[in-house]
């Protein structure tokens, strides 16, 4: 009985160290990794970073029914959801909305996958460049927030064309400035490389380096892979805006040509039918002619602004995709070129 009674309070130990765990990460703290380059130099690929949930306040999730340490998948699957739908919260936070600022490196989950729960999408990492209520614009590739110059300069990445007087430019050279982007293009001699400010300078110093000059696109000019993805908002990667980023309780209004800048917010996040009619929008079988937000919004960018996935392609992020603000790196681990190099000078530092 006794060996019996020494095994159940075993059991009741682990059992209670395993749920405190999984609460402590879904509530509190919880690490991840970097996947990509978008934030860089901030944060480097490999970098395993710890976020604070508690920041913004936790979200309870919407999906109960799921694997412990599991996202999306369940391990060593291909196809298996770690979660099951059956079950679904709506959207509640502890503490109120999320108090997210701007320059904050926000973790959120990706708002464009439809198809799964919000708290079973994908991670990402971004800037918060605008916060709800802002008026948001990209000229250079700079952000300018209701007009005034609002960007870290310091702290962003470009790509840039290199030209050099011989063909080939010294490979040891180019990494020793820890240059990671690049490569040739089409005529002799000319480079791309995405470069920080320091390193613009430097790379000036490399021999036979004979130009350098940023690949910026012209205003006006016009992509059609930019949200809001219509000919009627002619912006690029460096030329955005301005756009309006809604708060909760706001009203903007509505006509048939600003409708694609909002029409994902008001039908998709805030679930309400929309159908138009010649140049009359009708909101859950209603004319409307005004819209008023019931969430907060946020306009997430990469630092590396050339090599980043963000709100400039796909729009706004809702306050529930909020997940938390990353505080500092635990560790780094360099595998860029095929090993595994420890970065030590990255280990516990503050991100900012």
């Amino acid at each position: 009985m006794k060996k019996n009674s020494a095994i159940a309070e075993w059991i009741k130990a682990i059992l209670f160290a395993f749920v405190t765990i999984i609460l402590f990460r879904v509530f509190c703290f919880e690490a991840f990794t970097i996947p990509s380059s978008s934030m860089e130099r901030s944060l480097l690929t490999g970098d395993y970073v710890i976020v604070s949930k508690l920041s913004y306040g936790p979200r309870v999730p919407n999906t109960l029914l799921s694997f412990p340490f599991a996202h999306q998948r369940l391990p060593f699957t291909e196809n298996t959801n770690s979660y099951l739908d059956w079950i679904k919260i709506p959207y509640m936070r502890m503490f109120g909305p999320p108090d997210v600022a701007r320059h904050d490196i926000v973790v959120f989950n990706y708002p464009m996958e439809d198809d799964r729960p919000v708290d079973q999408r994908t991670y990402y990492i971004k800037r918060c460049m605008g916060i709800s209520g802002d008026t948001l614009e990209v000229r250079d590739g700079q952000v300018y927030i209701n007009s005034i110059y609002n960007d870290l300069p310091e702290k962003l990445q470009f790509n840039y064309k290199v030209q050099a007087d011989v063909d080939t430019l010294n490979s040891d050279s180019i990494s020793a400035l820890g240059i990671t982007e690049g490569g040739k293009m089409r005529n002799k001699g000319e480079y791309w490389f995405t470069l920080t400010p320091e390193t613009v300078e430097k790379i000036k110093t490399v021999p036979h380096v004979a130009n350098i000059s940023a690949l910026i696109e012209k205003k006006g000019s016009y992509s059609d892979y930019m949200f809001p993805e219509n000919e009627h908002f002619l912006w690029n990667v460096d030329f955005f805006g301005p756009i309006y980023i809604p708060k909760a309780g706001d009203s903007v209004k509505l006509t048939i040509d600003s409708l694609p800048l909002y029409e994902r917010i008001i039908s998709t996040y805030e679930k309400n039918e929309i159908s138009t009619s010649h140049d009359s929008i009708f909101i859950n079988g209603k004319l409307s002619t005004h819209y008023t937000f019931k969430m907060n919004y946020f306009f997430m960018m990469g630092d590396n602004r050339h090599n980043s996935a963000d709100s400039r392609f796909w729009g706004f992020v809702p306050e529930d995709h909020i997940v938390g603000k990353t505080i500092f790196t635990l560790m780094s681990i360099d595998k860029t070129d095929g090993g595994s190099k420890v970065r030590s000078d990255r280990w516990f530092k503050s991100v900012k």
